[in-house]
């Protein structure tokens, strides 16, 4: 079993902000960034346009008189899939059209907009159109575990940069697809393959630093994903070409495969795997680079890893770490505390996707240009993590996470009293509840990042971020919600998040404590929170 060398403060002596962990920083909110636009760009790729039902006997006159007798009237706008049934062929009078009778399109005309909606003829087929969101989100399902597997197992920069290849690949050629099966195929490809690349990179990120640079580095991480995210909706804007947005943002995604070679490994994971060897290289590494003098006390540990045994004798060892592995998986599944928890932090993230992605899919149907409300959504977070960077370390996770749920739940359900017109009220609640819900996600990320073991970390984060991705799978599909009542979406957000905060209450309270490394010290940590109950 690995020993426990006291990295924390051996990462704490070094310091989180050196020029070390600067430039690994850059490396890896690099495919962060890309993430960003990855994760939504969906939105725009099979984004609702304008058509109507095609009349072929009317397209050609020069006026447009014409519609209000051939098409009927839809909450005060042409219905964009109905039409009156055709009496006369030959003219295009009133006297020509029915009006007692209404049948479905039997061929649809679009608009100049660009969409894999006019591509593959999906209009009056909302299903087929949200359905695109959900193939590419029910790729997470297989892509964080398997991520997370091979991470825990090959190490961090191997996962990330295999990941990361992935997503190019397939993105780049979606936007060559000829069929809508084609394109639902390949997006689901990308997403199962490569999307595991963000949770990687953030672990990698979190396992950088001690821990009291955590929530700076999760804030950064966070404000650089929203930054993808604003330059996605400007890209659409400026390209309209949903093809052309695909092959810009994926090929960059390629390069990210050199990590392989130019990317430091985990040392936290090394030390995990027994390769202590060089875990001790790459702290000396990151202490020359960052200009510390590492004190005494500090450095024994580090003495100790250089007197450990040759690398055959090391084999040994290994063998021993591989065995102890296999059964980590076992020990989890018997721990009461860490399936509770597993639970737990799986429904969090189920409500955190749910809400976070369901607000930012259905802000291009507010009123005003889809493009600045959607760039306005994602901006909301970058306060929204600078908020948590100020209250996380002050108030601790599990007040911060009931607080904001409750915040996020009372502004989804109050767009519900807000009555038609008022869409600067509108806007504002909508802007809030994003506001709140990005706090809460950005605590769960980090939250569940502190409350697993590190040889199981990334898996059962993996595990929670996985089952979490039901929220954003059924995300897509709440514009169908709205069908119904307009504001039916908010409501299911809001109830969302008004469980998810009463089940925070089961859980312990991370703030300022080290990372857990075995079961054991993660299981202390509930152990912890009842002492102080009952004292």
């Amino acid at each position: 079993m690995a020993k426990d060398f006291g990295l924390d403060a051996i990462l704490e002596e070094i310091g989180p902000f050196g020029k070390y962990n600067v430039i690994n920083y850059a490396f890896l909110l690099f495919p962060i960034y890309l993430a960003g636009m990855y994760g939504s760009v969906y939105v725009f790729e099979a984004s609702d346009i304008h058509y109507r039902c095609n009349v072929p006997q009317c397209e050609n006159l020069n006026h447009s008189a014409w519609l209000k007798y051939a098409i009927p009237q839809e909450k005060a706008a042409l219905s964009r899939c109905k039409q009156f049934n055709v009496l006369d062929n030959s003219t295009c009078s009133k006297e020509a059209f029915n009006t007692s009778i209404i049948k479905d399109c039997s061929e649809l005309i679009y608009s100049d907009e660009d969409s894999a909606v006019r591509d593959f003829d999906l209009g009056c087929q909302n299903w087929k159109r949200t359905l695109v969101g959900s193939i590419h989100n029910a790729g997470l399902f297989i892509s964080l575990p398997i991520t997370g597997i091979m991470s825990d197992k090959y190490g961090r920069k191997v996962a990330l940069s295999v990941a990361s290849l992935m997503n190019g690949i397939f993105g780049f050629l979606r936007s060559f697809s000829s069929s809508y099966v084609m394109l639902l195929i390949f997006e689901f490809l990308e997403a199962a393959l490569g999307a595991g690349a963000y949770s990687t990179a953030f672990v990698l990120a979190m396992e950088l630093v001690g821990p009291k640079g955590r929530v700076f580095g999760n804030t950064l991480i966070n404000a650089v994903y929203v930054t993808g995210l604003m330059t996605l909706a400007s890209l659409s804007w400026y390209l309209q070409s949903w093809r052309n947005l695909l092959r810009i943002i994926y090929i960059p995604a390629t390069f990210v495969f050199s990590y392989l070679w130019i990317l430091n490994e985990s040392v936290r994971w090394l030390l995990s795997k027994g390769r202590h060897q060089e875990a001790a290289t790459i702290l000396k590494k990151a202490a020359k680079m960052n200009k510390v003098d590492l004190s005494d006390n500090v450095l024994t540990p580090l003495y100790e890893l250089d007197k450990l045994p040759t690398d055959a004798d090391n084999e040994k060892c290994k063998e021993d770490v591989v065995e102890e592995k296999e059964s980590m998986f076992m020990n989890v599944i018997k721990s009461s505390i860490i399936r509770k928890r597993v639970a737990v932090c799986s429904f969090l993230w189920i409500t955190c996707t749910f809400v976070y992605y369901g607000l930012s899919i259905n802000s291009v149907s507010l009123a005003g240009n889809k493009y600045v409300n959607f760039m306005l959504v994602a901006f909301v977070e970058i306060p929204a993590n600078f908020v948590c960077l100020l209250v996380l370390d002050r108030f601790g996770r599990k007040r911060v996470l009931i607080t904001m749920y409750v915040l996020s739940a009372c502004l989804c359900i109050s767009l519900s009293f807000i009555p038609k017109g008022q869409k600067w009220w509108s806007l504002v609640l909508y802007l809030s509840g994003k506001f709140s819900i990005t706090v809460a996600y950005s605590s769960v990320y980090i939250y569940v990042s502190e409350v697993f073991p590190t040889r199981v970390r990334q898996s059962l984060l993996a595990v929670c971020s996985s089952l979490g991705r039901v929220g954003s799978t059924l995300a897509p599909l709440t514009p169908l919600l709205a069908l119904y009542y307009d504001n039916l979406p908010a409501i299911f957000f809001g109830s969302f998040a008004l469980i998810a905060s009463l089940l925070v209450f089961s859980l312990p309270e991370t703030i300022n404590q080290p990372l857990p490394d075995t079961i054991e010290e993660a299981e202390r940590l509930s152990q912890r929170k009842r002492r102080k109950e009952n004292a």
